[in-house]
């Protein structure tokens, strides 16, 4: 119920949404209403298209980048959490990324350079309606494309969201390794949910945070009064972290 409940609310809370439904009212309602659902509307459609202040709250919220010269020791598991790819795409011969693929790079990256030994792919259908495609799966796949050594990659496929993710990762892991020895790999602004999830069940781990929405604060007159359609997607972001924070803290997975 929980799953069904933090989907449903994570669609209902997008910017474009809530925009669209006050525009809809607008023009059901009559005089006053309608007015102050237009205006509503407009004000908001402002707010999130603005690129500056979307930037702002972002870099607060996100967890900042690790460079890899602080990274002092060396992990036995990397936790690479899924989220990054496009389900239902034909051919389905090859992986197909949304935006996130730094997700999968920079877990190879760090293979490579051999600050982590092993890889745990966690993540099976985060939608509503399951079509049985599981991302860590083809993760998994593009990172042997990758030159990672299969015998190096476990798969976690069953869970459905981050706090399924935590459990399902510390009971594989539980007779092989110790926190100390993981390091949590995921997006920016996905990192504060995820170390909560874990830290939860008493699996604390180093983090490094991949894939950001934010960018260099700048003054220029595009970021600061065009609106971007990219500053809605960092909105968006912005609105389900959130809300998905509260929510696992309300239900106890934080």
């Amino acid at each position: 119920m929980f799953f069904f409940l933090s989907k449903t609310l994570n669609y209902l809370m997008m910017p474009l949404v809530i925009i669209t439904v006050l525009f809809i009212l607008s023009a059901l309602f009559k005089k006053k209403w309608r007015k102050r659902c237009f205006i509503s509307g407009l004000v908001l459609l402002l707010l999130f298209s603005n690129e500056f202040i979307a930037n702002e709250l972002m870099t607060v919220w996100e967890i900042p980048a690790t460079p890899y010269k602080e990274i002092k020791k060396k992990y036995e598991w990397g936790i690479l959490l899924s989220g990054v790819t496009k389900a239902e795409m034909k051919p389905n011969d090859r992986v197909y990324f949304s935006r996130g693929a730094d997700r999968v790079i920079h877990t190879v990256q760090l293979y490579k350079l051999g600050i982590i030994k092993k890889i745990l792919v966690s993540g099976g259908s985060g939608r509503l309606l399951d079509i049985g495609e599981r991302e860590s799966n083809d993760l998994a796949d593009a990172m042997i494309l990758m030159g990672v050594n299969p015998e190096d990659i476990v798969i976690e496929s069953d869970s459905r969201n981050t706090h399924e993710s935590a459990m399902a990762v510390k009971k594989i892991l539980l007779e092989r390794t110790k926190p100390n020895q993981c390091i949590l790999i995921t997006s920016g602004y996905h990192m504060r949910r995820s170390i909560g999830c874990f830290n939860k069940l008493d699996w604390q781990m180093d983090s490094f945070s991949a894939d950001f929405l934010s960018h260099p604060r700048s003054f220029t007159f595009d970021i600061l009064f065009i609106p971007k359609i990219d500053a809605l997607t960092t909105w968006h972001h912005l609105i389900k972290e959130t809300v998905g924070y509260i929510s696992y803290s309300v239900a106890g997975y934080i």
